[in-house]
């Protein structure tokens, strides 16, 4: 556990190792579970799992792209063209040729092609072994960049949340303080209903009896009692820190069940209007912990 964290940010680093010079970009945006795509240069494939592991370490949740650029700057770069790279995506697009509106072929526009052109340093496997911990030492550095990101956006967050988890407190409690008196109310509205509809009245047992029937389907005090649990829950949750992203949209959903409750249980226009209240402030309250890992 640490800060809380969010799950949007970007970053930039670059690196330089004798001839090769490169560059990683680390995006994140929300996503339910961890997940990163990564963007290697022709031939560097290797670095796929050591990169993922790298974010791993750091991330828990959010949709991760890994991009590297990396070049040559040596003037003892050895070039080679992939014969048979080229002929393969001549064959593939012959019958494109073959159409009145495409031209033929041009020996730039086929080097320009992805892994027909190559450019290589002859390097032995110490070599490869130090660039590959270089470009991975850079990848760190992106990594760390993009997590100090991402823990500046869930700062941002804990205020807007808190003050949502506080105005959901205050919203039940004034739940609780509109049903405290609900059964005076009911009684006496029952004792006027029936007044209207007998001149004699309603015998005083029977009113009582109607009186607490009514009480006993429209108590609401379990739902408030579970709204204000929940609300510690929240609270415990967002002082623990991330990673409490999941944690927390299943308590927005215990927390919308209680309010969906409270408000068919209504029998007044106060109280209707505090459960619409609270029901708006508990969506927002779920639309911000989508950004939270």
């Amino acid at each position: 556990m640490g800060p809380l964290s969010g799950m949007t940010g970007f970053a930039r680093v670059d690196g330089q190792s004798g001839a090769w010079r490169w560059s990683w970009e680390v995006r994140s945006v929300n996503g339910k579970g961890l997940e990163a795509r990564l963007r290697l240069p022709p031939g560097y494939d290797r670095l796929d799992i050591k990169s993922r592991e790298l974010a791993k370490k750091r991330f828990a949740r959010g949709n991760l792209q890994l991009s590297l650029n990396l070049r040559q700057d040596s003037a003892d770069t050895a070039v080679s063209v992939d014969v048979a790279r080229a002929e393969a995506i001549l064959n593939a697009a012959s019958p494109l040729f073959a159409r009145d509106d495409v031209g033929s072929a041009r020996l730039d526009g086929i080097l320009a092609l992805e892994g027909v052109l190559k450019a290589e340093v002859e390097a032995d496997a110490k070599e490869t072994a130090t660039l590959d911990t270089a470009i991975l030492s850079s990848l760190g550095e992106a990594l760390d960049s993009l997590h100090a990101a991402r823990q500046a956006e869930g700062a941002a967050l804990l205020p807007v949340l808190t003050g949502h988890v506080d105005e959901i407190e205050q919203l039940t409690r004034d739940a609780a303080g509109s049903a405290a008196a609900r059964a005076d109310q009911i009684r006496a509205r029952i004792a006027a209903r029936f007044e209207e509809l007998l001149p004699e009245g309603l015998p005083e047992d029977k009113l009582a009896q109607e009186a607490a029937t009514l009480a006993i389907k429209m108590d609401v005090r379990e739902e408030i009692d579970r709204l204000l649990a929940h609300v510690a829950a929240a609270r415990e949750l967002l002082a623990a820190g991330s990673p409490v992203g999941r944690k927390l949209d299943f308590l927005s959903q215990e927390f919308n069940r209680e309010a969906n409750t409270l408000c068919s249980k209504a029998a007044d226009s106060a109280l209707t209007q505090i459960g619409l209240a609270l029901k708006n402030t508990i969506d927002q309250f779920r639309e911000q912990i989508q950004n939270v890992e």
